[in-house]
């Protein structure tokens, strides 16, 4: 097709057959199932999903490519199984979709694998393309040079493997970078953890990975901010969503006779463990965040080295002591 490629716009289209049946083979395509696309150029991927699915979801911005796709399928009975979505994929809802299979412009590569993590309801799996670099900080693991913020919010929410190296020359025009082909499976159940909270932690741990975290919560942006929301939280302690969830785990540590004896009600219970929390003149947010640092033994740990688990208890610690992120 005389098109010209605009790479500036990540438009590197995979001509590649043998990557791209390889691709087809690893996303374990089913009869019934819809695929979402995001990018897909001229309809190489597409058409060969198309001969296997039941419907496929095509997002594309650029309308030249989006009448090739259409030229492409037009009289054939593949046509009906196709579905083009003009626009922007990062600023429309996504719809419905089984797996989602995509060589991805790069530069949306973050922010459409979270708006894809944080997608309901769940899908099976998605098999993405992406700059070699990118997707090894996807699957990075502690103690590793590309671990950071993205590996650790990505293997919260997901289980990711990385399937393939593909070199640059299976692409017209060439990119400058060489690719990887990755794969994203959603934990379902997913943790029971409120993202925003656990990104906010997150995202203040790693801004100097290497540094100690006692010395990265020290910076004033962020004592000022944890101060604010821990005012915030105080003033809104005794609301009835506090009440209900932390009121039945005191009621139900109370032995039955123990609780008639001292004419406990549920109500006055709730009262002495609710009421609203005072802040005292003299109080300085830094010292109470280096005291949950201390007392979780994180004080003199890096981000860099902590694995899931540790920012979890973390987070635990704040929240027990009234700091939140969000």
């Amino acid at each position: 097709a005389g098109i010209l490629f605009n790479t500036g716009a990540g438009q590197h289209i995979l001509k590649n057959p043998l990557v791209v049946n390889s691709i087809i083979d690893k996303a374990a395509l089913r009869r019934t199932d819809v695929i979402l696309e995001v990018g897909p150029g001229t309809g190489n991927l597409t058409v060969k999903m198309l001969e296997k699915v039941k419907k496929v979801i095509a997002c594309e911005i650029d309308p030249r490519l989006v009448g090739e796709l259409q030229k492409r399928v037009q009289g054939t009975c593949l046509a009906n199984k196709l579905e083009i979505k003009v626009g922007d994929v990062l600023k429309t809802d996504l719809p419905f979709f089984d797996a989602c299979v995509a060589n991805l412009p790069y530069q949306i590569s973050s922010p459409f694998v979270f708006k894809l993590l944080l997608h309901r309801p769940f899908f099976r799996c998605a098999i993405l393309m992406f700059q070699r670099e990118f997707a090894l900080r996807l699957v990075a693991k502690p103690g590793s040079k590309l671990y950071c913020r993205l590996s650790i919010n990505t293997q919260l929410l997901a289980r990711v493997d990385h399937l393939m190296k593909v070199g640059k020359n299976n692409f017209k025009p060439p990119p400058k970078v060489e690719s990887s082909v990755v794969r994203i499976e959603p934990k379902n159940p997913p943790p029971p953890i409120n993202f925003q909270e656990w990104d906010g932690l997150v995202r203040i741990a790693f801004v100097r990975k290497n540094k100690t975290l006692s010395a990265a919560f020290k910076s004033s942006a962020v004592e000022q901010l944890l101060d604010h929301n821990y005012r915030v939280h105080c003033s809104l302690h005794n609301t009835v969503s506090s009440f209900l969830v932390s009121s039945t785990s005191v009621f139900c540590g109370l032995h039955t006779d123990f609780y008639k004896s001292k004419k406990l009600t549920l109500k006055t219970l709730m009262y002495q463990s609710f009421s609203k929390r005072e802040i005292p003149e003299n109080f300085k947010i830094a010292e109470k965040i280096q005291t949950v640092l201390k007392d979780t033994g994180y004080s003199e740990k890096r981000a860099r080295s902590m694995d899931i688990d540790d920012f979890i208890r973390l987070l635990h610690g704040f929240n027990s002591e009234g700091i939140h992120f969000s």
